[in-house]
């Protein structure tokens, strides 16, 4: 699948951006037969609206578009219309003929024509955007080609079933993104995570038919030590906390934070960036069988933690402990932890946020800006020290699923903090799932939090 821009302008048809509050202006560059062709089929520049254009006189040739602009506050309120608009004309090359005069308009409208390329079609064939866009003046073509591939690889992954997506077909993943860029990748699988010292994540997955696995990809010799922890639950039945079936129908999703680092280790590895980048993935299955994990078991993390299972449905952030605390051993400059971890992130932010926990107020701040610059929406949450002793059950050092229902999230990143070891730590609970079509976002896997990311890591790890 292609995410680029047209190779040859030559030829381009005109796309003109309509702006609803400045629709006299914008329309002016018409011709006056096209002014009122536009008129007749009640153009209005809203956001997304689009039309297209025909030449003048009797051949009805296609001469161009209009591209609806809206205003300033439905554009905040709804990410890459525009792009998604473009993507949908008719089969030709266009070029935009008046570019916002802001870089970051230009780059989420052209970036969410990229986007809309997108077809999961690995079990049915999907019908294809004919329209080709000429790359606007001043965009970074090949930064927003490398943007959209680590997208395509993260929603890939996502949409995959789980039969495809076991905790093997992940390594495969991984393997086939580390040929790509030379990089190096290491596991251990099965009975040897016990001898090695990785207790959560063989006690996780141990039930599954497909060997749980510690995932370790490497890249790059010199700059910071960025490490990547994603949580890779290729499926999660809850284990012997079942979850009902209507809770268990999207768990082919639960692997999202593994499938979210790995497309922003992609764009970390394609930019060519200098880091020693590492990306842990604990991958396994959360499965029902005699030798399934039970509430009431109590488990030694590789740290030396006790943990108290009071909920075998909050599995994830036990084989992130695993990971982290593997991740820290080695203090790198920054650790980053990305997971599909609880409902609670939901009912705070909603889907379509991805909330971050960091005490690195710098780390933050770049993220706020980042998040904005790139239409990536994050949002920062607490490390609320008030809510420690929730994780402490008394009985271990901390408990996997505390009482109550209150804080979930928070006390979710508390508990994942105990294991990151290290100076500079931001976890990430993201969704991972676009529950419905929008602008350039199908319904199904979605990447969060990862071009806001890959915007603000430079500004936070220099050499």
């Amino acid at each position: 699948m292609s995410f680029k821009f047209a190779e040859d302008g030559t030829g381009a048809l005109r796309i003109v951006l309509v702006g609803s509050e400045t629709l006299d202006r914008d329309l002016s560059v018409l011709s006056d037969a096209q002014r009122a062709w536009a008129e007749t089929h009640g153009f209005t520049g809203a956001l997304g609206q689009s039309l297209t254009l025909p030449e003048d006189g009797a051949s009805g040739a296609l001469a161009g578009a209009l591209i609806g602009r809206g205003t300033a506050g439905a554009r905040a309120r709804k990410r890459f219309a525009e792009g998604a608009a473009i993507a949908s004309l008719p089969e030709a090359t266009f070029a935009i003929e008046n570019a916002p005069d802001a870089q970051a308009d230009v780059d989420e409208i052209a970036l969410g024509y990229l986007l809309s390329l997108y077809r999961f079609d690995r079990y049915r064939r999907q019908s294809t955007s004919k329209a080709q866009l000429v790359a606007p003046a001043r965009c970074d073509a090949d930064h927003l080609h490398r943007v959209a591939a680590a997208e395509a690889l993260t929603r890939d992954l996502i949409n995959t079933p789980a039969e495809d997506m076991g905790p093997d077909a992940l390594e495969d993943a991984v393997r086939g993104l580390a040929a790509e860029f030379g990089a190096q990748v290491a596991t251990v699988e099965g009975d040897d995570l016990k001898g090695q010292n990785f207790p959560l994540i063989h006690t996780v997955g141990r039930a599954a038919a497909k060997a749980p696995r510690l995932i370790e990809m490497t890249w790059g010799d010199d700059g910071p030590a960025l490490t990547l922890v994603g949580k890779g639950v290729c499926f999660d039945t809850g284990g012997l906390n079942l979850k009902p079936g209507a809770s268990m129908g999207l768990m082919k999703k639960d692997m999202g934070g593994a499938a979210n680092v790995l497309g922003l280790a992609r764009m970390i590895m394609a930019g060519g960036l200098s880091y020693r980048l590492r990306v842990l993935i604990p991958a396994v299955e959360n499965n029902v069988a005699g030798n399934a994990f039970r509430p009431g078991d109590i488990y030694t993390a590789r740290n030396g933690l006790t943990v108290e299972i009071n909920n075998t449905d909050a599995e994830g952030r036990l084989v992130l402990a695993d990971a982290l605390a593997y991740g820290a051993e080695a203090a790198p400059d920054l650790m980053i932890c990305m997971a599909t971890l609880t409902g609670a992130a939901r009912v705070a932010v909603g889907p379509d946020i991805a909330p971050f926990y960091t005490d690195d107020d710098a780390l933050a701040g770049a993220l706020a800006h980042a998040s904005i610059r790139v239409a990536d929406p994050v949002w920062r949450l607490p490390f609320h020290d008030a809510y420690e002793p929730m994780i402490e059950p008394g009985i271990a050092d901390l408990d996997n699923a505390p009482s109550g229902g209150m804080a979930g999230s928070i006390t979710a990143a508390l508990f994942l903090r105990r294991f990151a070891d290290v100076p500079r730590f931001a976890h990430f609970d993201v969704y991972g799932w676009q529950r419905a079509n929008a602008p350039a976002r199908p319904k199904g896997g979605v990447g969060q939090g990862i071009r806001a990311l890959f915007h603000a890591l430079p500004e936070v790890l220099t050499p």
